[in-house]
């Protein structure tokens, strides 16, 4: 199959799940046909996948994968007075490491709004429903939502990383508060102390809670690189973190806390 085969069948498949679907699918014209591909897999509930449909998804996603490019987590310079902490803007997506954190929602399930931008999206669009699937197995077993500063290990099927780390971060609706900031750190904490259990010789943390959750990025910022340094001086750990932000203003922060003189790296791509 070519691209275009590729989504088209997929496609099928999923309407073939949710017919509901069909008469707005239709009003998608040629060019916004791998968008539509995109909302459908987001808004499908887990539920178990089929052989020839995975088959298909994970060539197109190896594809898209290697079309925008891997970078390899290990060429990443170190900053200079910690050489366990990176800071590297760029999509997280294509970053080869130990594991990448997801800033999940509590059911921990990904984000059902159709191409939503977040970082939950991204990535469960990047990995494939495969993610879902399993999120949905460990929810289940766990039956409850998932509690703030806590982290589930995924693998990371289409994505250059091997896991995924799952975390919820704070939701801030009011001024900040001295337990936001604790649950933040606990996050952090979380996910090192996880990759150590599971042998993670790298993680890379996106910004926790920056985005749709709302807290406050330079303090967010300043409570990320405490909690790491903190945890990785603790517990002796070898593992190798990268600060992987998207924005301006968050490279902006981490570099102001790392020092101006630290080697950082940004993507190509200059986002």
């Amino acid at each position: 199959m070519n691209r275009q085969e590729q989504v088209e069948y997929l496609i099928e498949l999923l309407l073939q799940e949710m017919p509901g679907y069909r008469a707005q699918a239709a009003r998608f014209g040629d060019g916004e046909r791998r968008q539509l591909l995109r909302s459908l897999m987001n808004i499908r509930e887990p539920r178990p996948l089929r052989e020839d449909f995975l088959r298909v998804q994970d060539a197109l996603l190896s594809a898209e994968r290697e079309e925008r490019g891997v970078v390899d987590a290990q060429t990443l310079p170190a900053i200079a007075a910690d050489p366990r902490l990176a800071l590297w803007q760029g999509d997280i997506t294509t970053l080869r490491c130990g594991a990448i954190v997801n800033a999940a929602n509590s059911a921990l399930l990904g984000c059902f709004h159709p191409c939503h931008n977040c970082i939950d999206n991204v990535i469960h669009s990047a990995a494939g429903l495969q993610l879902r699937d399993e999120c949905s197995r460990i929810m289940g077993k766990q039956g409850r939502p998932e509690p703030v500063g806590q982290a589930k290990l995924t693998a990371g099927y289409n994505l250059p990383c091997r896991y995924v780390l799952h975390t919820v971060g704070p939701l801030i609706t009011e001024p900040l508060q001295p337990e936001d900031c604790e649950a933040l750190a606990r996050c952090y904490r979380a996910c090192l102390e996880r990759a150590e259990q599971a042998q993670i010789d790298s993680v890379a943390f996106c910004c926790i809670s920056t985005g749709e959750f709302h807290f406050p990025y330079e303090k967010a910022a300043e409570i990320a690189v405490d909690a790491v340094r903190d945890s990785l001086n603790r517990t002796k750990s070898t593992i190798r973190v990268i600060f992987n932000v998207f924005q301006n203003r968050d490279y902006a922060a981490y570099r102001r806390l790392l020092g101006p003189d630290r080697p950082a790296c940004q993507s190509d791509t200059g986002v």
